[in-house]
């Protein structure tokens, strides 16, 4: 599930009713069991509670969502480097698509992995060459040593692995936090960028605070200080007992819920939706809560005019998370920007909407690298 300022709060509740949700059952089985409680009801309602924490995921996946006939999964390729970085960081690099194919390089969001481009592999496989990496800590790389994830050490991660891609221009896709990674890099190299980049895709993403820019900003920015922030601190500190929080909301399928609310718009189908809650329990609750307070020094308003590259920014019609304007604002910053609206979608649009998002973006690609002399027929 993306990083959501808005529904910190609410992560926070709803996981803390997971665990109310499974002792309170087991409580209630046990004061049935040594007889403090008489009455058939008690032992259903304890052993109802009990069922639906660990078997609640299919319910309403059952009965919420379609199945679709094309599911996203977790598979990976076995085609893969790992980058050493000094601080420590071990970054997966995976690659698909075709070996001698123009280059697209792909920077998932904060709270999801590089597997996120599920889709996007298997289409523009077909006529790129695709270098996909998990950010530091997460997935399949590992994080730094010192704890450090300022978004500006991950824009250097991405210079790292934009270098294997040798000295031919490529495309730079982001989505969500990978966008605002991908515009500090576009920043770090901006006298030598149309020299090494063909072209930019950012995907549902924004140019500065994600708390200024998300659903119910007022109410965000009033509460940063005083309730998101210390929220964060308290999931590095307390990470054990977040990620039970986050494995008992991921099977009882309040995770689903949130995830349906936050990253799609109804027209998901069973496995999406079950594929981006899984994100939910996996991530580590630190890692996550240091990458989110990272988010919050990021501005890069000034920065964006210097673009000197084509570049498509792609946004979902209904998206809660970074809303449509801040996609807007990012398309009249930058020159020679242009704006892609998919509809129905969200946040996940990449997903949700994924035979159009996957066309959108190749057509834009091929146009580009053709401006360069490389063919991707």
């Amino acid at each position: 599930m993306p990083f959501t300022p808005f529904v910190l709060p609410i992560t926070w509740l709803v996981g803390l009713l997971s665990l109310a949700l499974l002792g309170g059952g087991a409580y209630l089985i046990w004061l049935w069991y040594v007889g403090a409680v008489v009455g058939a009801a008690y032992l259903v309602a304890g052993c109802a509670s009990v069922i639906w924490t660990f078997a609640g995921r299919w319910i309403i996946l059952t009965l919420w969502r379609r199945p679709g006939a094309d599911e996203p999964d977790g598979t990976r390729t076995d085609v893969f480097e790992t980058i050493r970085r000094p601080d420590g960081t071990e970054l997966r690099v995976e690659f698909y698509g075709r070996p001698d194919g123009p280059t697209i390089v792909l920077t998932h969001g904060w709270g999801t992995t590089s597997t996120e481009w599920y889709y996007a592999r298997r289409a523009l496989g077909e006529r790129f060459r695709l270098i996909v990496w998990d950010l530091p800590g997460v997935g399949k790389s590992r994080g730094p040593k010192d704890g450090n994830y300022r978004l500006e050490k991950m824009a250097e991660d991405l210079e790292a692995v934009v270098a294997l891609a040798g000295e031919r221009p490529v495309i730079l896709l982001g989505h969500s936090m990978g966008g605002m990674i991908t515009q500090i890099f576009c920043r770090r190299l901006r006298d030598e960028l149309r020299g090494r980049v063909a072209g930019l895709i950012l995907v549902n993403t924004t140019y500065t605070d994600p708390v200024l820019t998300t659903s119910f900003s007022g109410f965000c920015r009033t509460m940063q200080g005083p309730l998101l922030t210390p929220l964060l601190y308290l999931a590095i500190w307390l990470s054990p007992i977040v990620r039970l929080m986050n494995w008992l909301s991921y099977l009882n399928g309040s995770a689903h819920v949130q995830s349906a609310l936050t990253g799609f718009t109804g027209h998901e189908t069973r496995g999406q939706l079950d594929f981006t809650a899984r994100y939910t329990p996996l991530y580590s609750p630190g890692v996550l809560a240091r990458g989110a307070l990272a988010t919050f020094d990021f501005d890069e308003t000034a920065a964006l005019p210097t673009i000197n590259v084509p570049t498509l920014v792609v946004t979902g019609h209904l998206d809660r998370v970074l809303v449509p304007e801040a996609s807007m604002r990012i398309r009249d910053l930058i020159p020679t920007a242009q704006l892609e609206i998919l509809r129905p979608a969200g946040h996940m649009g990449h997903l949700e909407q994924h035979a159009c998002f996957n066309e959108v973006v190749a057509q834009f690609s091929t146009a580009c690298f053709q401006r360069t002399g490389v063919s991707a027929a």
